[in-house]
């Protein structure tokens, strides 16, 4: 399905948004059990409309960058709310991401210099034998 195909469209199946977005259905399932989407019911089977599928884009990206699903939870609560208590809260969970990446980054550099250093120290040894 084309993307102006996918943008005209105001309802999908469950399977439609999983071959879409390339997650399983139960994905999608997990993500409404936790209250990020609600489809709405027809007899058995769930019906999405254009707003759940622009809610599941961004649980997806909110997901690929790192946060939490109560962190996207607290974001989507605003979806419908002020657009400046949206972008703040979005500003402040970003900064928080930032930070904790970037000192996810110090330590993984600190640990490759650590372990180069074991590395060389070793190597410049004779090897001993037993």
């Amino acid at each position: 399905m084309s993307p102006a195909t996918t943008e005209s469209r105001d309802l999908f199946a469950i399977a439609d948004l999983a071959k879409e977005f390339g997650i399983s259905t139960r994905a999608i399932r997990f993500y409404e059990s936790k209250g990020l989407l609600a489809p709405e019911r027809v007899g058995a089977t769930r019906v999405f409309r254009r707003r759940d599928r622009a809610r599941l884009i961004l649980i997806l990206r909110g997901k690929r960058l790192g946060f939490s699903l109560r962190d996207i939870s607290d974001y989507l609560s605003l979806y419908d709310a002020n657009r400046s208590q949206q972008v703040h809260l979005l500003i402040d969970k970003v900064d928080e991401r930032l930070a904790s990446l970037e000192r996810q980054r110090d330590d993984l550099e600190t640990t490759i210099n650590e372990l180069r250093e074991i590395k060389k120290l070793t190597s410049e040894q004779p090897a001993r034998s037993r």
